[in-house]
């Protein structure tokens, strides 16, 4: 489940490498997209995501989170569900996880809970630091991966990284994971990386299109770091929602 209150700040995009990843690694792997803003997670077609609208009367309706946990609740053993989460319906989800107990439910039921957050550098960086540090104290009974992102710029703050600041500080120790994203050339990387996006491609699928070669070199290389990354997170496990 990928949960950050900071929009733009690239969760969607987790939300897809969490699925590619998990098909590379051959899982059962279903995804459903709950922003009721932007469905970006929806727009890769080779995804199959499924879209489940929240809102009511331009409200955010939180007894629709109820069929999520429906969902969630009926996979079979050692599938896998990415959750990708606008922004807009941050305090509504992270709200009723907490009224509900919703958490606890799925883990009572087998399932392994492990929501992802993203940390950003420039502007956002402290909004992100914060949504992190709430997800940290209120959903002490998950497991937690953070994924920094550097794409707008260096994650650091009066010459402290990330690994310096408070919350790693406070709940670094709980973190199951902290995913350090690739930082590379804007000029080259950065522009395919771009426009592969834009494509709502797979990696896959654009690795094997008709795109320049070195292009497809480039975004091939990006792909196997970001897979290697993923690998030593040790995200694999189990029945995870």
């Amino acid at each position: 489940m990928v949960l950050q209150g900071k929009g733009g700040v690239g969760k969607s995009y987790i939300a897809s490498l969490l699925v590619q990843y998990l098909k590379l690694k051959e899982c059962e792997v279903s995804a459903i997209d709950t922003d009721p803003v932007n469905n970006t997670l929806a727009g890769y077609k080779e995804f199959d995501v499924s879209v489940l609208s929240i809102l009511r009367e331009n409200n955010v309706d939180p007894r629709m989170f109820d069929s999520l946990m429906e969902t969630a609740l009926v996979l079979p053993e050692d599938a896998h569900l990415v959750i990708d989460n606008g922004a807009s319906s941050f305090i509504p989800l992270c709200s009723y996880l907490l009224e509900n107990e919703a958490i606890n439910l799925l883990q009572a039921e087998g399932h392994t809970v492990v929501l992802h957050s993203v940390v950003t550098g420039g502007q956002g960086i402290m909004d992100t630091v914060n949504g992190l540090a709430a997800l940290a104290k209120y959903f002490p009974e998950a497991h937690l991966a953070v994924w920094l992102n550097p794409k707008d710029g260096e994650i650091a703050l009066d010459g402290l990284t990330f690994y310096d600041f408070k919350v790693f500080k406070e709940y670094g120790n709980s973190f199951h994971s902290v995913i350090e994203l690739p930082h590379r050339n804007t000029a080259t990387f950065g522009k395919d990386l771009s426009d592969h996006l834009a494509r709502r491609l797979s990696f896959d699928a654009a690795i094997h299109s008709s795109q320049p070669i070195m292009v497809r070199r480039r975004l091939s290389k990006y792909w196997d770091d970001v897979v290697a990354i993923m690998d030593r997170a040790n995200l694999l496990l189990g029945r995870a929602a």
